[in-house]
């Protein structure tokens, strides 16, 4: 196969198209090879345009999995019994697709090769939506802590009057010295600022910074206090 680009299998597929099964039969005493319609569009072709054959199955895998797809014929065609495998193709249009293909080879009486059934299952969209919906949430976890650090650096940055980054590196400081995420010590703060119960908790949690304490204060979980016999005053 020529060296070209190889574009996303799901570039200008219709929504009818991305989730497409088909199924195979390979007839070994004539070495025919048939195709649902469904196998002919994962490949990139219509019905009529080509006839398929083992080589040309083969020849459609990535150059890097196209071993391992003979080696599972080889096998087979001398064993016998099922088989399964996941790998790349790439289709007519040079678009890459993830499939799993699987089957079953039946031998004869004299345990010769008889023929090959399975069928060919296009997964691409479904591990393509997986991995989207896995990069949203790691986005929005990551937006959400980051916006979770700037509110502990501003409630820092007005009680301590200090500038931005003399807060950022006390909550560094803190998260080192208690081994507590980055993430998790903004939080901590962010909740005390927000528990008007007890204001007195949130300056002794940033007094605590300022000493780099590492003392927990009851009740809150993750959370560090000052030292005892220290007196506690509110904002």
């Amino acid at each position: 196969m020529a060296a070209r680009k190889v574009h996303p299998a799901n570039s200008g597929v219709p929504p009818a198209e991305e989730c497409l099964a088909g199924t195979f039969r390979y007839d070994a005493a004539t070495g025919r090879l048939d195709w649902s319609d469904e196998v002919y569009i994962i490949h990139g072709y219509g019905r009529g345009e080509i006839v398929p054959t083992l080589d040309l199955f083969l020849s459609h895998k990535h150059p890097d999995d196209r071993n391992r797809g003979r080696d599972i014929f080889s096998q087979v065609r001398l064993t016998g019994g099922r088989f399964f495998s996941f790998d790349r193709l790439i289709d007519a249009r040079l678009r890459e697709h993830r499939i799993l293909t699987t089957g079953e080879a039946v031998l004869d009486p004299c345990g010769t090769l008889s023929h090959i059934t399975g069928f060919v299952i296009d997964l691409t969209a479904t591990l393509r939506r997986e991995t989207e919906q896995f990069a949203r949430a790691a986005v929005t976890a990551s937006n959400a802590s980051r916006s979770t650090i700037e509110q502990a650096k501003g409630i820092l940055m007005g009680a301590l009057h200090i500038g931005a980054e003399e807060a950022f590196n006390l909550l560094i400081t803190h998260s080192q010295h208690t081994n507590t995420k980055l993430a998790r010590a903004a939080a901590n703060l962010v909740d005390l600022a927000n528990n008007a119960k007890d204001p007195a908790l949130l300056d002794g949690f940033i007094q605590a910074l300022r000493r780099g304490s590492a003392r927990r204060l009851p009740g809150v979980m993750g959370v560090h206090g000052p030292p005892r016999g220290h007196p506690q005053r509110s904002m």
